[in-house]
């Protein structure tokens, strides 16, 4: 049982680390908007990476030949999505900067429901997200691994609780960043820095 756990806390700091999209958005997010905003944010990116887990525990193999007929599609999906992110970011940031919203009106850019469902959409289309994990549950099998109820709740577990705590991490430091850089412009700075890293990324993935 303990394997179980342990191998969805690597397979879920194995997605969750390397600073892609999701978590360029994550530190942005967490140096402009409230902390329940950012805190649920983060919390949807880990519900995906924790249903994912599911899903390629139980798919194994056959998973990965279903990833490699839909991998065009799911470049494009991702590519859409963050694009689309990285638009709504940097206008929100010069609406902001420009003061065409005040504070009365913040908490309805983004709404801690709005920012878990967004952030889920985004963890969700990424190809990067589910190819790691049917890797790692291939692997998995391959060294003995159970898909027994226990072992794959466990393993999900697992995943979603390394997942949960690597992305509060990152809002914290955007927390963190945002408090250093109050100013209007320093607020501007940070959310173009983020949209234009997307849109860089976005552009990655049509080269790849």
């Amino acid at each position: 049982m303990i394997g179980d756990f342990g191998s969805g806390v690597v397979a879920g700091l194995a997605v969750a680390m390397p600073l892609g999209a999701v978590g360029t958005y994550l530190v942005g997010l967490g140096a402009r908007e409230r902390i329940a905003v950012a805190t649920a944010a983060a919390l949807g990116v880990a519900s995906v990476d924790g249903g994912y887990a599911v899903i390629a525990v139980l798919g194994g193999t056959g998973l990965q030949i279903v990833l490699s007929e839909v991998s065009d599609w799911l470049k494009w999906s991702a590519v859409s999505v963050l694009v689309v992110v990285a638009i709504r970011t940097l206008l929100l940031a010069v609406r902001r900067y420009r003061g065409h919203r005040d504070a009365v009106d913040r908490p309805r850019d983004l709404t801690p429901a709005r920012a878990y469902g967004s952030l889920a959409a985004l963890t969700a289309v990424n190809p990067a997200t589910l190819i790691t994990f049917a890797a790692v549950a291939v692997g998995r099998s391959s060294t003995g691994g159970t898909s027994t109820p226990p072992a794959v709740a466990l393993f999900a577990i697992g995943a979603f609780a390394a997942s949960a705590v690597w992305q509060l991490l990152l809002t914290g430091g955007g927390n963190l960043l945002g408090r250093l850089f109050t100013g209007r412009r320093g607020q501007l700075g940070i959310s173009a820095s983020s949209a234009l890293i997307m849109l860089g990324l976005s552009v990655g993935l049509l080269l790849n």
